[in-house]
């Protein structure tokens, strides 16, 4: 099963289109406007919030906490790494490998077996991912899982940025 993720560019907050192989809409998500740290909702077609993300603010490296209705599934970090992003999901017993900074990675659980491989597609108006899940019964965690991931990836790009721009 194939979804993509795709930015919304004109928007004052973070929204985001989920569709399935067929360009049919499944999900939508927004970011929340004014919030201490980033927050996403997840809503399904009907407009039912199917996930919430939350960015936990008081903590060294990135962290979101992922949750369903008020049940708390799982929480992705960024470990400690020189070379390249390295994360880790706690709660659920998957695993995060491949790079990163070229949004192009896999989850794969306890086994071995992936989850969901993600790629981006570059020549998109605006940034686009494609999922490519194993099992229809992960989709909200694994969607969860990679919108996390992002998140993450654009606060660092963004911490880089204004550090740049702050040495200038």
């Amino acid at each position: 099963m194939k979804l993509f993720i795709k930015q919304k560019v004109f928007s004052l907050k973070d929204k985001f289109s989920v569709t399935d192989e067929l360009g049919n809409p499944v999900y939508n998500v927004e970011g929340e406007f004014f919030s201490i740290g980033k927050k996403f909702h997840v809503y399904d077609l009907s407009g039912k919030e199917v996930l919430f993300l939350k960015q936990k603010v008081l903590s060294l490296f990135p962290r979101f906490l992922v949750y369903s209705g008020d049940k708390y599934l799982f929480e992705i970090h960024q470990l400690f790494s020189f070379l390249k992003p390295k994360y880790e999901i706690n709660g659920i017993n998957w695993k995060i490998d491949g790079t990163f900074w070229e949004h192009d990675y896999n989850i794969i659980d306890e086994r071995g077996n992936s989850v969901v491989s993600v790629h981006k597609k570059w020549m998109s108006w605006g940034d686009t991912y494609e999922l490519d899940l194993a099992n229809s019964a992960d989709v909200l965690t694994a969607l969860g899982a990679v919108l996390a991931i992002d998140a993450v990836l654009e606060a660092q790009a963004a911490a880089a940025s204004s550090s740049v721009s702050s040495s200038d």
